[in-house]
């Protein structure tokens, strides 16, 4: 269904863009979202989030750090998974800030309601996102992390367009994942500046050193215009 509304824009646009009411551009654009390769989304074991010495390679303090992740904050983890960055969020912050859990994968939302429960971290509040929404308050997230879930998102520009209204002024939208062509598990660095400037961002700054040594990782920390 989805796929036949797509066909139908794609058709009403062609149409614009020959009587001169839609640039040429806006075309291109749109065939070149519609062939945007992703991996799908993880639904397997989710203890593979937690490998030891995860900490040390992903330098997740300093990642952290770079965020402005500091107590009284408010933090979305988008793509939550097992909530391995949500409990090293939720301690940072403290009991003055919050950190909101965000995935459309059921079992990972149960997963983390019971990992806050039984970590006692009565400062993370879980979130059943859509694909293209992550369904966050207004006007009220200080810091976003994107943890290896970028590649995931089907709809990256409506995706971060959305996630726009929950940002306070001056919040950072971090990005960390690997160089892929979208279906490999990875994205190339590229498309996403692309695309997070379509959908109304600035890169302010690249850390791919820290995130990992071969380089093939990426750390990006974005701002809505």
């Amino acid at each position: 269904m989805a796929s036949r509304r797509f066909t139908l824009y794609l058709s009403l646009l062609l149409f614009a863009c020959l009587l001169g009411l839609a640039p040429a551009s806006s075309w291109a654009q749109a065939s070149a979202a519609q062939q945007r390769k992703t991996s799908p989304p993880y639904s397997g074991d989710l203890s593979i989030f937690d490998s030891p010495g995860r900490d040390q390679r992903l330098h997740i303090n300093r990642v952290m750090d770079i965020l402005a992740i500091a107590p009284g904050k408010a933090v979305a983890d988008l793509g939550a998974g097992s909530g391995w960055f949500t409990v090293r969020a939720a301690k940072r912050v403290t009991e003055a800030g919050i950190v909101y859990a965000v995935d459309i994968n059921p079992g990972a939302v149960r997963h983390i309601a019971d990992r806050a429960q039984q970590e006692h971290l009565r400062n993370v509040k879980t979130v059943l996102s859509k694909p293209d929404d992550p369904q966050l308050p207004a006007k009220f997230i200080d810091a976003v992390l994107l943890l290896k879930t970028y590649h995931e998102v089907a709809s990256p520009i409506v995706l971060l367009r959305n996630l726009r209204t929950s940002l306070r002024p001056n919040a950072r939208v971090g990005i960390i994942d690997r160089n892929g062509n979208g279906e490999d598990h990875g994205v190339q660095k590229e498309v996403v500046l692309r695309e997070a400037e379509q959908a109304g961002y600035r890169l302010l700054e690249e850390h791919d050193d820290l995130v990992k040594a071969d380089k093939m990782d990426y750390f990006l920390v974005l701002e809505a215009k």
